[in-house]
């Protein structure tokens, strides 16, 4: 079975049965490039993204054209949990001048988001933004204190965290 048919037949819901095909294939050449693709595809979007997710976290390095292909596919998110598996991947993501639009864009559209969990990570992307791009740094800070007044309390406890950074 490939790696495809593996993410199809995932329910959405078993962390077990989507870390053991990434446990599969984590380790083939062209993982990460797979994985981009398949990000692209509506039905594979969770799956993929979440796989993703998992291969930031565990510290694997994410080349420019691949984060650029990544940037490139924002705008093709459908799902709420593919979103928030994109934006749990910015910490670990170099954000380039030239991709620096495209993920405030969404980065934007996030924070409007009727999750309140992509909404959250959301604040956390304008954070990562501000650290490698510092023109951002003001107006984060004011979307920190309007988020603090308005926000549900799962939202304030992610900007809490981020402060508590020093930011």
């Amino acid at each position: 079975m490939s790696i495809e048919q593996e993410i199809k037949s995932w329910d959405g819901k078993s962390s077990s049965y989507i870390g053991a095909i990434y446990d599969r294939y984590d380790n083939s050449d062209d993982f990460i490039q797979n994985i981009i693709q398949l990000s692209g595809v509506q039905e594979l979007q969770n799956g993929a993204t979440w796989l993703l997710k998992r291969y930031c976290e565990g510290g694997q390095k994410i080349e420019k054209n691949q984060v650029a292909k990544i940037f490139g596919l924002l705008s093709k998110l459908v799902h709420w949990e593919t979103k928030l598996h994109v934006l749990q991947c910015l910490p670990y993501i170099v954000i380039a001048n030239s991709g620096k639009k495209e993920i405030e864009f969404f980065l934007r559209e996030c924070l409007t988001d009727e999750n309140k969990f992509v909404r959250a990570w959301a604040y956390n992307g304008f954070y990562v933004l501000s650290m490698q791009h510092s023109e951002y740094i003001e107006e984060t800070k004011q979307f920190f204190e309007m988020a603090m007044r308005d926000e549900a309390q799962s939202v304030k406890a992610r900007i809490r965290n981020i402060t508590k950074q020093g930011f």
